[in-house]
């Protein structure tokens, strides 16, 4: 249940995941082969697992740049892990990620080889280079409709009020960094399970998300996530 939890957790987060590379993107990854990683903690503040983010490929066709990377996740048992890829786009202005890709490779394959019939559809995240406090940035979302022999599923994942509130100086293990503060609303259903949470995290250039942090809906916190390595 936590590996669900968390692969979830990565799915609606992902649209800041970001390393500044060049001038076609600020905050998202365009070198092959840089590596960051992640350590997550739960609500005792206990240490849950450790993510590991790879930029595996980067294409330049028609004077569009595009990326592919690689998250893969360990918790803190042996059965708690999966792994994952999405890619994005740079337009010039910022990034644009898919939304096709935002769902756990793992899950997904299981699902197919099962022979489920599904239907994806959603909005593709952007994130723009220029952030500055009091801006709002567009929603995204994620559905997929599936039919397993006759009984029908629905999986959604929604991301709204995305907002810049605030800078603010930043000390993880990796450093010290100055960042700005995003926050967001994220409702996520799987069947019957309804979940609702507020995400805030600290994104800096040319690093990305220093940390992040997860309230329930009484706004206590669930988890947080912090810069743990980084390299390039």
């Amino acid at each position: 249940m936590k590996t669900r939890h968390y692969a979830f957790g990565l799915l609606l987060f992902v649209f800041c995941t970001s390393i500044a590379q060049d001038n076609c993107s600020q905050y998202y990854p365009m070198v092959e082969g840089t590596s960051f990683s992640y350590n997550m903690y739960g609500k005792k503040d206990k240490l849950d697992g450790t993510s590991v983010y790879t930029v595996k490929k980067v294409t330049n066709k028609g004077g569009e740049t595009k990326a592919s990377l690689n998250v893969s996740f360990q918790g803190s048992k042996k059965n708690e892990s999966f792994e994952m890829d999405y890619d994005f786009t740079c337009t010039g202005d910022g990034i644009r990620i898919d939304f096709n890709s935002l769902l756990p490779n793992q899950m997904m394959e299981q699902y197919r080889d099962m022979d489920v019939e599904m239907d994806v559809t959603g909005t593709d995240i952007d994130l723009p280079n220029n952030l500055s406090v009091g801006q709002e940035l567009a929603d995204a979302d994620v559905n997929v409709a599936m039919n397993i022999s006759g009984m029908k599923m629905k999986i959604e994942a929604k991301t709204t009020n995305r907002k810049v509130v605030a800078e603010e100086s930043v000390t993880t293990a990796a450093g010290t960094f100055d960042c700005v503060v995003l926050t967001a609303d994220i409702f996520s259903k799987v069947a019957f399970a309804n979940v609702n949470v507020s995400d805030k995290l600290w994104l800096a250039k040319g690093v990305g998300i220093v940390k992040q942090e997860t309230y329930n809906k009484k706004g206590k916190l669930e988890s947080r996530m912090e810069l743990a390595s980084f390299s390039k």
